[in-house]
């Protein structure tokens, strides 16, 4: 099937097509917004440039390749040390298309980072799940589809749940199966804010509705590869314990939209030290394995696991997962993997992150204690992993 024919009940939700990119350039180039969005990321940008470039562009491959690739590349420069990736060897044979599933740090990073290294290995770019609350402006739905994301719809009622969760999977199905794109889709419904990364069997439940066969076929049609990411520092990491804090003082809590962007603002701009990316392998093998008899929440449980694993055996660790676990045990059990000269840096790192959280009652043992699960979450669950 030719990529670009689309089954018309997936308009709402799938990416744009080739023949819709032209209006979308000419609507992002009018809407101011968007303007002030990339001079924040590219402070140097000569706006007149930049718009012609963008009408040059008369495919998403092309504006991906010309524009997407340079933003992110430039987010990479100015907020990383390095970003990395490894086990490209366990990428599916011949581009064989696959459902990428990862852990989740940072809102818009995660996919993007993951998708220009992809790139320069030769691989080639994936479709990208994004949830309809992060679509704060027109313009951002609009960025969005035309730089091939397709929109996991989560504003809905109870009773329109289960079709969106039907529709969504149907057409991760038919991205894999018919148009052999690879599709990137996080391991839970939104960032897991302690780092304590499981898989949620929702996603794994969705993602077996849009088959025709038993659940474990349906989920190995989609070729499913977990992917570990490590980021050294995560700029969010002060809003998440507001949040925690937020929600014990208020448990009807909810993120407003304007937390949401500044969410997103922080993620981009601010600085994440080392980033590293790990491809672990491919799950069907393991799958092959499973008990079809089994039952059938025992059966998502022990796919979770499967996942999961793969994600812990593979993290990269760095001195602040290490002097973080130290920290919060009130022990010197990695003192070997850090120095002086780290613990100071992370503790001074610490205190700076929770003097940025204004709150009423602020409490700054809970939030002390909260970013620190943060940064040892990760290694917690390798070595229980490992056991």
């Amino acid at each position: 099937m030719d990529k670009e024919t689309e089954i018309p009940n997936f308009d709402d939700i799938r990416p744009l097509r080739n023949d819709e990119v032209k209006e979308a350039i000419e609507k992002l180039i009018a809407t101011e917004d968007f303007k002030r969005a990339f001079c924040y990321i590219k402070l140097d940008l000569n706006w007149k440039e930049f718009s012609e470039v963008m009408r040059s562009c008369q495919t998403k491959e092309e504006f991906k390749g010309k524009l997407a690739y340079e933003a992110v590349m430039t987010v990479a420069k100015n907020t990383t040390f390095s970003l990395t990736i490894s086990g490209r060897s366990r990428l599916p044979k011949n581009h064989e298309p696959c459902t990428f599933i990862s852990n989740h740090r940072d809102i818009v990073l995660d996919a993007s980072f993951l998708n220009v290294m992809l790139f320069d290995v030769g691989y080639g770019l994936t479709q990208v799940a994004i949830g309809d609350n992060l679509l704060i402006r027109p313009w951002i739905e609009t960025l969005v589809r035309l730089n091939n994301s397709f929109i996991v719809k989560r504003s809905v009622s109870v009773h329109q749940k289960l079709e969106e969760s039907k529709k969504l999977s149907s057409y991760i199905h038919h991205t894999i199966q018919d148009t052999k794109e690879s599709v990137w889709i996080a391991q839970r419904e939104g960032r897991a804010k302690d780092s304590n990364d499981k898989t949620q069997s929702s996603i794994l439940k969705m993602l077996n509705m849009g088959g025709t066969k038993d659940i474990l076929s349906n989920l190995m049609e989609l070729n499913i590869v977990p992917v570990a990411i490590s980021y050294e520092y995560d700029p969010c990491d002060f809003l998440k314990a507001q949040e925690f804090q937020q929600k014990q003082d208020n448990p009807d809590f909810v993120k407003s939209k304007r937390d949401d962007l500044l969410n997103m603002e922080t993620g981009i701009l601010n600085d994440k030290g080392r980033v590293h990316f790990t491809i672990t392998s491919p799950i069907n093998e393991q799958l092959h394995q499973l008990d079809l008899e089994m039952d059938k929440n025992e059966l998502y449980c022990t796919v979770a696991g499967i996942i999961d694993r793969e994600i812990y055996k593979h993290y990269r660790f760095y001195p602040c997962n290490y002097i973080a676990y130290d920290l919060l045990t009130g022990t010197n059990r990695f003192s070997a993997n850090y120095g002086l000269k780290d613990k100071k840096f992370f503790e001074t790192y610490l205190q700076g992150q929770i003097d940025k959280i204004v709150l009423p009652h602020k409490d700054e043992a809970f939030l002390r204690t909260k970013i620190l699960e943060m940064y040892s979450n990760p290694l917690k669950n390798h070595l229980a992993n490992q056991e």
